[in-house]
């Protein structure tokens, strides 16, 4: 199965696609400025990519965390990424009456890891007609997202990518089981690796969750190795700065080396 997003091709054997850009929308200036070079690096490198930012994180861990200038004021700086820098956008989407008014921008809608069982949620982002992707529960088996496709296309909607982000490994961890990718893949759509988010330690620092980002480079590497679609990753200027996941979010600097690697990697096993 290949989904097409704009002049992009996901999955069928073309190269991966890199879904990309900080976790939470701060301001409009690290935003442009974060799409930019982003878009930079990948033409570059010579791999697709979309802007990924979240207008809302909804499920931070504590209620003083930063969440984002909401659907509004967020999905109007994602409008002015899409016209400033040609180039498609992804967010999360976190209810049904969010979807309608957030598929009139986004070019791909995200349905979030603790939404991905959210059978009206599904069927509603389904029914806009628009690629979506659903990132798969770290509570879940790799063979139980057969039941999310199932709803996915129940409308007929066919415009599907599934996210692997890392499986539930004891408290405050997570683990990458790499037999997870081409089980997921047997069920016939692009299968999506989410390097930063499996690099979370969900609720590690207490109050917010920390991360291992030092990982992220060999866990990319083994992805794409072992074939997946498309890498989604978190990048930010200044990680250590950053209002929300800054401790699993990759250097802006450090991008280009790691999808040079990658590049090559999908150059010898081809």
């Amino acid at each position: 199965m290949e989904v097409a997003i704009e002049n992009i091709r996901i999955g069928n054997g073309n190269l991966p696609v890199i879904i990309a850009g900080p976790c939470v929308i701060e301001n409009e200036d690290t935003t442009f400025y974060t799409a930019e070079k982003l878009k930079e690096i990948c033409s570059t490198v010579g791999l697709p990519f979309i802007f990924k930012s979240s207008y809302d994180k909804a499920n931070r861990t504590s209620l003083s965390s930063y969440r984002g200038p909401k659907i509004d004021k967020g999905l109007e700086i994602l409008s002015d990424v899409k016209g400033k820098f040609d180039i498609p956008v992804i967010s999360d989407v976190h209810s049904v009456d969010e979807v309608r008014h957030a598929a009139e921008v986004l070019d791909v809608l995200q349905i979030p890891a603790f939404l991905c069982r959210q059978t009206d949620l599904i069927i509603e982002a389904s029914k806009t007609g628009k690629p979506v992707n659903i990132k798969k529960g770290q509570f879940l088996a790799p063979w139980d997202v057969k039941n999310i496709i199932e709803k996915f296309t129940s409308t007929g909607n066919h415009n599907l990518m599934i996210t692997e982000r890392g499986t539930s490994f004891g408290y405050n961890n997570l683990v990458v089981d790499y037999r997870a990718f081409p089980i997921m893949r047997s069920f016939g759509y692009p299968v999506i690796f989410d390097v930063t988010h499996s690099l979370q330690l969900p609720g590690g620092q207490g109050n917010c969750s920390g991360g291992q980002r030092e990982f992220a480079d060999p866990l990319a590497r083994a992805a794409v190795a072992v074939g997946v679609d498309g890498l989604f990753m978190e990048v930010h200027p200044e990680p250590n700065k950053a209002l929300c996941d800054g401790q699993n979010m990759i250097r802006l600097d450090d991008v280009e080396g790691m999808l040079k690697t990658i590049k090559a990697i999908c150059k010898s096993i081809k």
